[in-house]
């Protein structure tokens, strides 16, 4: 079972401010839909009020805060799993999605929308849907003439301390080591991760600490999100992105779509599906890459500024999202382990 934290406690409690929610079932459903999200603020929120200005409809919508980092709403639909009060999870992964699957507390949607979107970005019975996706590319400092080329350059001798990796105990580095477990397994895996300590690889906050520290030059390179990287080149920051592991036999590079579920009980079923409707749109999709988010579409044919990716040019890591959710909640041990806690 997932462990849930205090923040299932301001869960609870914070249901009653959505307030509306349980009216809704009595009336209001036409009118209203019940979305949280994971996907920052700043980015979601304009494209909901978009849908609330293009139907009509009126959004109630809980975002995770900065200090939650993505869990907050989904402890809150653990909590509120047999008393619904969302009806669509907006997830800024799929991993989570996944969870949620697997915990029972999403339902299947199969939107017309996510038709044309590849299937290694959806869940095959139709619990999620991927769209708009983050690469996980290192970002490397322009004075670097010997450019990292794939995860295993971690281990080589010539980067030795001058590499930096977010702690692995959290956010989407998380999932970049689980989906290396379910590729390798876990003997090559931990094989790895021991040849990166013993390469003196510094391990940073987060991501957003990686790549400062690369863009200040006192590391050379790192793997961090695609919007990590673009943030700071639009800075005039001195760095560059390179999608690692892109030869012909290379592993690929990860790639975390958001991730839309339909919630199981929610008060307003049919709204929601419109919601979920609209998100997996090809105009979405072309408002998110030309956002600050830079994220990349998965849809073909989509129009994206001259700085974000094609998905049709990038190798993309073959992963089971499904087992990835499963392995990191298995290695949370022994990354603790790892990192020395």
């Amino acid at each position: 079972m997932i462990r849930l934290h205090f923040s299932v406690v301001a869960a609870i409690l914070a249901a009653l401010l959505v307030g509306g929610c349980r009216s809704s079932r009595t009336g209001q459903s036409g009118n209203v839909v019940v979305a949280y999200v994971s996907e920052d603020q700043v980015f979601s929120e304009p494209i909901l009020k978009d849908f609330e200005r293009d139907t009509g409809i009126a959004v109630r919508a809980v975002f995770d805060t900065e200090e939650t980092k993505s869990t907050g709403v989904l402890n809150r639909l653990l909590a509120e799993k047999n008393n619904p009060q969302a009806d669509v999870f907006w997830a800024n992964e799929p991993i989570r999605a996944e969870l949620l699957k697997q915990e029972g507390v999403s339902v299947p949607y199969k939107s017309p929308n996510g038709q044309d979107i590849p299937d290694t970005f959806k869940d095959p019975e139709g619990y999620w849907t991927g769209f708009s996706a983050r690469s996980r590319p290192f970002v490397v400092h322009k004075r670097v003439k010997d450019r990292p080329a794939s995860i295993l350059d971690y281990t080589n001798a010539r980067h030795r301390g001058k590499a930096v990796i977010a702690n692995p105990l959290f956010g989407t580095t998380t999932v970049a080591i689980a989906s290396l477990f379910t590729l390798w397994g876990d003997e090559k895996t931990k094989s790895f991760l021991q040849e990166v300590k013993k390469n003196k690889v510094k391990i940073s906050t987060g991501n957003g600490e990686s790549a400062d520290l690369v863009a200040s030059g006192e590391f050379d390179f790192a793997l961090v999100d695609s919007d990590d990287a673009h943030s700071r080149m639009r800075q005039g920051k001195p760095i560059e992105m390179v999608h690692s592991d892109q030869a012909p036999d290379g592993i690929g590079t990860l790639i975390l779509p958001n991730a839309v579920i339909l919630i199981k009980g929610g008060p307003n079923p049919e709204t929601g599906k419109k919601l979920i409707d609209y998100l997996l749109s090809k105009e979405t999709e072309r408002k998110l890459a030309f956002s600050d988010a830079a994220q990349i579409p998965l849809h073909p044919g989509v129009d994206t500024p001259v700085h974000v990716s094609r998905i049709e040019n990038i190798r993309p890591m073959r992963v089971s999202y499904a087992e990835v959710a499963r392995k990191m909640k298995e290695i949370q041990p022994y990354l603790k382990e790892w990192v020395g806690y």
